[in-house]
């Protein structure tokens, strides 16, 4: 099929889906962990924002749990009619700050301070360096300062790609996503998408919180939590005084670190994050 055929079935394909729109939860890509044993010449890799992960459906932004985003009329004013992936974002080591402007049910003046940075065009039917290139040119059509794309860069080794990963954790950031050129999009977890990071993450639900002692006496020592594959722990490093005067409530579901699991399966060396939004 021709690339002109192509982008008028896919923009046909975008007006109706806007005819046929509900608040259904948007069919996302996810990444799997990297690995090694992958050609490290068949993906584009880009940093990892540490943002909230949002999908515009061509009328109104959405969480990842189908949620609107009650962004501000001039925000997404100019955006385009095709649906757009990506992170809500501030800046590097500002999720807490993100995740309270965005997810108000009032927009603020704040909102001046986030762009939708992009990184996949979901509802393009071609291949993911085409719907790159598709996603640059929609987004120099727009012509607005909030709405980019996620730089991509190509790496030659494996060494190049741990080179890259070290200066982006100096700068603040989280980490590298690696996409496949020639994936579809496709709304499961696959190696066609991939992240690299330091360490290791994973969610648990808060089950009670434990005294501190010490310099801590008074205030909160750590927190006991639920994996969701049942296993318990403590975790009582990664938490600012301000968090320990105010930890995380009971039932809660936070994002902590680790670097590896014991035999039993427990996370070593865990260490709080942050609280997960309610989206």
């Amino acid at each position: 099929m021709s690339r002109p055929l192509l982008v008028f079935y896919f923009c046909l394909a975008s007006l109706l889906s806007l005819v046929a729109m509900s608040q259904t939860r948007p069919a996302i890509e996810l990444a799997n962990r990297y690995h090694e044993g992958i050609d490290i010449n068949d993906y584009l890799v880009s940093e990892k924002l540490d943002g909230i992960r949002a999908r515009w459906n061509g009328k109104q932004l959405l969480t990842r749990s189908g949620n609107t985003i009650s962004a501000p009329q001039w925000f997404t004013r100019g955006f385009p009619i095709q649906a757009l992936d990506g992170e809500l974002w501030i800046a590097r080591r500002h999720f807490e700050k993100t995740a309270s402007v965005v997810l108000r049910q009032q927009p603020g003046e704040t909102w001046h301070k986030v762009k939708f940075m992009l990184f996949d065009l979901p509802e393009y039917p071609g291949p993911f360096s085409e719907r790159l290139r598709m996603l640059k040119e929609l987004s120099i059509a727009a012509n607005l300062s909030h709405l980019q794309v996620i730089p991509q860069q190509r790496y030659a080794s494996q060494a190049a790609l741990k080179a890259a990963l070290d200066a982006i954790i100096k700068k603040g950031g989280e980490g590298l996503m690696l996409h496949h050129q020639n994936a579809q999009y496709l709304a499961t977890r696959s190696d066609q998408v991939l992240k690299l990071k330091k360490h290791q993450d994973a969610e648990a639900v808060v089950l009670e919180h434990l005294p501190g002692k010490g310099k801590y006496l008074g205030m909160m020592g750590s927190v006991r939590v639920r994996m969701r594959n049942g296993k318990t722990f403590k975790i009582g490093s990664g938490f600012s005084d301000y968090e320990r005067q105010h930890p995380p409530a009971i039932g809660s579901v936070v994002t902590f670190k680790y670097y590896d699991v014991t035999i039993n399966g427990i996370p070593k060396f865990a260490s709080y994050l942050r609280q997960k939004p309610e989206n």
